[in-house]
């Protein structure tokens, strides 16, 4: 099994959208969530770097450059969504990766907070 460190970079521009109100609150995640076509959409017009700040975790050992290296995708290259980190949350809880496990319930609870949820 892979094994992943937390992608700073990516829990800052998750951050960085909810800040900005850029979030969906009620999405379906398996419709919205970005498949091989628009990840290929996405990098012919952006760089690696801003396309590994839409995930929250970076595979160990992966090169940089490559999507191999990216996981646990939580918006859709335009906005955050909800269920997008819950998605990551339950998936990183399932496969035991802790570190990003936590990172997405930080996220969660911070969005559900400017949401006036929580």
């Amino acid at each position: 099994m892979a094994s992943y460190t937390v992608n700073s970079a990516g829990v800052e521009r998750a951050r960085e959208l909810i800040k900005a109100r850029q979030y969906v609150l009620d999405s379906d995640w398996g419709d919205v969530q970005p498949d091989a076509e628009a990840e290929n959409r996405y990098l012919a017009k952006h760089s690696w770097d801003e396309y590994a700040a839409w995930h929250l975790g970076l595979t160990d050992g992966a090169n940089d450059g490559t999507k191999a290296r990216y996981a646990f995708v939580f918006g859709d290259f335009r906005r955050i969504h909800r269920s997008g980190i819950i998605a990551c949350h339950f998936r990183a809880a399932e496969w035991r990766h802790k570190a990003v496990e936590l990172a997405a319930h930080d996220l969660l609870q911070e969005l559900d907070r400017a949401a006036g949820i929580a």
